[in-house]
């Protein structure tokens, strides 16, 4: 089946030549912001990235860092949003790219997205074990392996994503209310009581800072992983309502608000111990103690409690929203039948949910035979499981996002002159870019910093040979289609449905 470009056949339930679809209007604005939101995890990226910020990569600075990562997510969304605005697709990068940079291109980053969702959520998984097995411990005095609550997260996220997006979105709704709640709770009574005991101090959100310390760059790496996954508002699409406006408004809602979050609550949370006190905290054999010590001094020692629980379900929040991400770039994959067998496949969708539903099985699969993997392996589910699958994901998705900002760049050169602008489709896309692939470096260069007791891994040595790997063989299979079979390669990156058809 030929498709001319930007033209999509008629979607229908089965047959030769078509596509299963997902479910349509079944998710609104508020609905893709959370899920958006939930990648980021936001209670996983305070307690889990700025202790270690503050005590390895640049001090006072965090808050700074974060401040920096924002403006560059910004300005990187402008041309993201941009190009959303004429292409809608399941695909996201996969199929942006595809039309800016060409099918080849497109083929190697939807693979490399893929990879790098795929590996988030068993990634999520070792810490959101390492958060339940210590804190039913601590709290009840009860232990449980941590493989345990490996299983059950991924029976859990199997099922959300079984029922479709709008079940997943009302899970994520309250996960994420309650776990923004309790980081707003702190911050807000560190800054009614006059911003900890030096009152307030202005030098954490000083963008300055953000490039002293010990290793600032360790410090502006770990700020942007805090952010990894907001991109995935343009893979709810076909599923959203009206997403020609609903996913360009989603995702500046997700960059900025993350971002003034992200800014105030570590900014209170340092303040609130003191500058010099936050650094000790930090430092010590406790890290949390940088946010537990303000929670239990200006909201009480039921919030810490609270915390901690809420840190299980943020983690838990953030691998679902993960699960949902790989099933969906699996789906994109297989409906378009580069592989025919994959069309019959993880292209298909549930007759009554409308849901990735065999894509979301196979990345269960995928996710059991890692965290297996990792466990027969003797590797600690944090150290690990987490941090180097994180690491490894990351950079992924961070060449996969510089890439697509060059295509936006190239796309309108060709195409929609009446939305050209010279700021929002030629600066913005070319910034973006270049910073993104300055974020690259920064990650290649403090890898072994952030891996901590896992510095001298295999996996970690491997992990940029692992990236370009998957690349070559998305860049080989293209060109293998365009000389063998140009029809199969004519699909790549073309959406399929009308509704995702080029506007």
């Amino acid at each position: 089946m030929a498709v001319q470009e930007g033209v999509a056949p008629e979607a229908k339930t089965g047959g030769e030549g078509t596509v299963h679809r997902l479910k349509p209007n079944a998710i609104g604005l508020l609905g893709v912001v959370f899920m958006a939101v939930a990648t980021a995890a936001p209670i996983t990226a305070m307690t889990g990235n700025v202790p270690f910020m503050v005590s390895s990569g640049n001090g006072i600075g965090a808050p700074a860092s974060y401040l920096v990562a924002m403006v560059v997510l910004a300005i990187f969304s402008i041309g993201f949003t941009s190009m959303a605005k004429h292409i809608t697709s399941t695909g996201a990068f996969y199929g942006f790219i595809s039309y800016g940079l060409g099918r080849t291109a497109g083929l190697a980053s939807g693979l490399l997205a893929t990879f790098a969702y795929v590996v988030f959520e068993p990634a999520l998984i070792g810490i959101f074990s390492v958060f339940a097995t210590t804190t039913l411990e601590d709290q009840t005095g009860l232990h449980i392996p941590w493989w345990t609550f490996a299983i059950l997260m991924l029976a859990v996220n199997a099922m959300g994503t079984w029922f479709g997006v709008s079940v997943a979105e009302k899970v994520l709704v309250v996960l994420l209310a309650t776990e923004v709640t309790i980081l707003a709770a702190m911050a807000i009574s560190v800054a009614l009581h006059g911003g900890g005991p030096n009152g307030f101090t202005f030098g954490p959100i000083n963008p300055v800072n953000a490039f002293q310390g010990t290793s600032a760059g360790l410090g502006l790496f770990f700020a942007f992983w805090s952010w990894v996954g907001f991109e995935s508002t343009a893979m709810y699409g076909e599923e959203s309502r009206n997403p020609k406006k609903i996913i360009p408004k989603a995702t500046m809602i997700s960059v900025l608000g993350v971002g003034v979050f992200y800014v105030f609550v570590s900014w209170m949370a340092i303040i609130g111990n003191g500058e010099k006190e936050a650094v000790a905290a930090a430092s010590s054999a406790n890290p949390l103690a940088l946010f537990f010590n303000p929670t239990e001094q200006y909201v009480g020692h039921w919030a810490v409690v609270v915390m901690q629980w809420l840190m299980i379900t943020g983690s838990l929040a953030c691998g679902m929203a993960f699960h949902n991400c790989a099933a969906r770039y699996m789906y994109a994959l297989g409906r378009e039948g580069v592989l025919p067998s994959l069309k019959k496949t993880i292209g298909r969708t549930h007759a009554r949910h409308g849901s990735p539903h065999i894509a979301g099985l196979v990345q269960t699969i995928v996710s059991a035979v890692l965290i297996a993997a990792f466990w027969i392996a003797g590797k600690d589910p944090y150290a690990g499981l987490y941090v180097l699958l994180a690491i490894l994901g990351t950079m992924a998705i961070l060449v996969v996002q510089a890439v697509c900002s060059f295509a936006v760049l190239a796309y309108f050169r060709t195409h929609h002159p009446e939305s050209r602008h010279w700021f929002k489709t030629f600066v913005a896309p070319l910034v973006g870019g270049v910073a993104m692939l300055a974020v690259v470096v920064l990650l290649v260069s403090n890898m072994g910093v952030a891996a901590g007791t896992e510095s001298g891994s295999l996996v970690l040595k491997a992990t940029p040979w692992l990236v370009a790997l998957v690349a070559a063989v998305g860049i080989g299979y293209a060109q293998y289609l365009k000389r063998r079979d140009p029809s199969r390669y004519a699909l790549i990156g073309r959406t399929v449905l009308e509704e995702t058809k080029e506007r």
